[in-house]
């Protein structure tokens, strides 16, 4: 279910993105990684083991640690910035390499 809105996203940005092309409006998606976020925090201390689960979550991140709310907000300023005018229809991955990158986990 997840690969699939995953999908739907991207398949709805490219659309409304040529919809709003005429009046000038662009439309681009920011797909964040796992997010250092009080929902993800409520999460890991439910675990049975918080700190392994944590340790966990963060070795499989690209960089080592969990992406932050700030490193989200500035992909969205990037996207919404007046000099990026000409980009429409993009999806900009705020998530350290997960989705591109085939790293093997830290340990």
């Amino acid at each position: 279910m997840y690969s699939a809105s995953k999908g739907a996203v991207a398949a709805l940005t490219r659309s409304m993105a040529a919809d709003g092309m005429p009046d000038g409006i662009r439309v681009n998606a920011v797909n964040p990684g796992t997010a250092e976020t009080p929902w993800a925090g409520r999460l890991l201390e439910s675990a049975a083991d918080p700190v392994a689960e944590r340790a966990a979550l963060q070795a499989r991140q690209p960089h080592g640690r969990l992406v932050t709310a700030d490193e989200v907000a500035h992909a969205v300023l990037y996207l919404a910035f007046r000099r990026t005018g000409s980009t429409t229809g993009a999806e900009l991955a705020a998530d350290s390499g997960m989705a591109g990158l085939r790293l093997r986990p830290r340990t």
